[in-house]
């Protein structure tokens, strides 16, 4: 099996970040969060041998939301805005995954995983006193992405 192309994300979303206020775009990354939560949960359905870890993975995108929230609370005009934007960037992301199989999906969820690590890094600039909390939100990417690339050998 050839290997499923991996988009970069963040040029795939392009479209629909680039309207968004500098303080508005940690709410729509928690969103993006919760979109991935749910494309794990169906994953868990396809997989379900191994369904306690993949939802594990679905678990940490919900934590990773939730603590972005926290962190940058929207305001109710940027509550707007994102609610505005995200279907149809969830249904951009989504069109990224169709033409594969779950586990090929997973494949690229796991690449997705490290580029959402190094969106939170970039967001340093813009918030350097939360510095930790954006480390810790890079960390629980990339250990999705490590069970993935744990769990995919054995799987294709």
């Amino acid at each position: 099996m050839a290997e499923p192309i991996v988009p970069n994300f963040g040029e795939l979303l392009a479209e629909h970040l680039n309207g968004v206020p500098p303080d508005a775009y940690p709410f729509l990354l928690s969103q993006l969060e919760r979109t991935a939560a749910a494309r794990y949960r169906g994953w868990a359905e396809d997989v379900p041998e191994h369904r306690e870890g993949i939802l594990r993975c679905a678990d940490a995108e919900d934590e990773i939301a939730d603590r972005v929230e926290a962190l940058f609370p929207p305001s109710d005009e940027h509550r707007e805005l994102v609610g505005e934007i995200i279907p149809k960037a969830k249904a951009t992301y989504y069109s990224a995954f169709e033409p594969y199989t779950p586990v090929e999906q997973m494949f690229i969820q796991a690449n997705a995983e490290r580029q959402g690590a190094e969106a939170w890094q970039t967001l340093k600039a813009l918030y350097p006193d939360q510095e930790e909390a954006l480390d810790a939100l890079s960390v629980l990417e990339l250990s999705s992405a490590e069970y993935l690339d744990d769990l995919l050998p054995s799987l294709m």
